[in-house]
C-alpha cells in the first residue's frame, strides 16, 4: 500500500469567488493554479496553490458559507508559512489591509494565529517551531 503524501486539496465555499481569491493571493501569498468559468451543470471555480503541492478549492455558490469555529473553538483548517518572521509578516499585511487577525500564540510544537477571511470564515496560519533535541539519559 502507497505512503499517504498529505492533503492534496480543500474546498470552500463563498458567493464572491473574486474577493476571496484576491485575500488569499494578495495577503496570504497563494498563487492562482486556474480558474473555470460557470457551466450549466458545474459552479465557477478557482484553484490556489498553497504551497508544495496543496491547493486550495474555492466554489461559488448562492448559499453563504458557514463561519462557525470547530468544537474545539479554533479554525478548522490552517496554512503554513515558514518561520515565525513570516507569520509577524503576514499579521501584519492582513491587519494593514483592514482585515480582522488575532494575536499570535505560542504552542508547544508551533506559533498560530487565527484570520478571518471575508466570508468571515477562521482560518489559522501557522509556523512550526524549531525542534529540539531530547535530552540525552543518564544511566546511572
Amino acid at each position: 500500500m502507497p505512503d499517504l503524501l498529505g492533503i492534496n486539496h480543500l474546498t470552500l465555499s463563498t458567493t464572491d469567488l473574486d474577493r476571496l481569491v484576491t485575500y488569499y493571493t494578495g495577503l496570504l501569498g497563494a498563487g492562482l493554479a486556474f480558474e473555470r468559468a460557470a457551466t450549466p451543470s458545474d459552479p465557477r471555480i478557482a484553484v490556489l496553490d498553497v504551497g508544495g503541492d496543496d491547493h486550495l478549492m474555492i466554489v461559488e455558490t448562492a448559499t453563504a458559507p458557514t463561519t462557525d469555529l470547530d468544537p474545539i473553538g479554533r479554525a478548522g483548517w490552517g496554512l503554513r508559512v515558514g518561520t515565525y518572521v513570516q507569520l509577524c509578516e503576514v499579521r501584519e499585511q492582513i491587519l494593514g489591509a483592514g482585515w480582522p487577525v488575532g494575536q499570535i500564540e505560542t504552542l508547544p510544537t508551533q506559533w498560530t494565529m487565527t484570520a478571518r477571511d471575508p466570508d468571515g470564515r477562521p482560518v489559522d496560519v501557522r509556523a512550526h517551531r524549531p525542534r529540539t533535541a531530547s535530552p540525552t539519559p543518564t544511566i546511572g
